[in-house]
């Protein structure tokens, strides 16, 4: 648990750029991944083993999400769930991060619990699948239950403004039984709101920001990343944005 007092941030990231920048401006943790456009997946092997070796002070925690779309998977799904798990941690990653939801909408427990089990003695931090949850007390309950590290939630709403209020209530709910990390359009600009709001100690965000791509006269096909607006090409951690939010998180001596 974070430690009375102090702020933790975490940066989603997809690239070395972005491992490189959330060092630099001391982040407390990664959430390495790909494909955030879709919400983040499950990176490859040699990513992590490359985020492990330019990190030294930012922990390193992996996205285990084997597809887009929802959070009800498969037996063999959770299988590689596991396998994935079983990979980050022997390449010595801190944490993972991962979030398995029933056919109705609840948190899966047995699948969830064989994730963990997978997991040994890493962080796990239950994802933002919590956010499209049935019933968001009872999922806290077993999120708690199950022992996960922490959880990552937006508050149910596309911002983590618009989400501060049910934050403040897992925080007080969670009695310092679990970390509650706030996202969603978070940034150095509503930080401290969202801090002062909610009663959080740990903040994610994806601080990215749109890049021109490769131009080549005459192409007619375009393999932009979705999202990315007209005359760009894909998105890349901001640096600067990076930087700044970890700057308001720092204490204040």
């Amino acid at each position: 648990m974070a430690e009375a007092g102090t702020v933790r941030v975490e940066i989603a990231v997809e690239t070395l750029g972005g491992v490189e920048a959330a060092e630099s401006a001391g982040a407390d943790r990664i959430e390495l991944c790909t494909g955030l456009c879709a919400g983040g997946l499950t990176p490859s092997p040699a990513l992590v083993a490359k985020a492990l070796e330019l990190t030294s002070s930012t922990r390193v925690h992996v996205l285990i999400r084997p597809r887009p779309g929802d959070f009800h998977y498969s037996a063999a799904e959770v299988a590689l769930m596991r396998a994935d798990i079983g990979q980050v941690r022997r390449l010595g990653a801190a944490g993972v991060v991962f979030g398995v939801l029933d056919a109705d909408g609840q948190v899966d427990m047995a699948a969830n619990a064989a994730l963990i089990e997978a997991a040994e003695d890493m962080e796990v931090t239950f994802h933002r699948a919590f956010d499209v949850c049935a019933d968001p007390y009872t999922a806290f309950e077993q999120v708690m239950e199950l022992g996960f590290t922490r959880l990552l939630t937006s508050g149910r709403q596309p911002s983590v403004v618009e989400g501060a209020s049910l934050i403040a209530k897992l925080v007080t709910r969670a009695q310092g039984r679990i970390d509650v990390m706030a996202c969603g359009g978070l940034r150095a600009d509503n930080a401290a709101e969202v801090l002062e709001r909610t009663g959080v100690r740990d903040l994610h965000a994806a601080v990215r920001i749109p890049v021109p791509g490769l131009l080549v006269e005459g192409a007619e096909v375009s393999f932009a990343e979705p999202g990315a607006p007209q005359g760009f090409d894909h998105f890349a951690t901001d640096v600067a944005g990076v930087a700044a939010l970890c700057e308001v998180a720092r204490p204040r001596g």
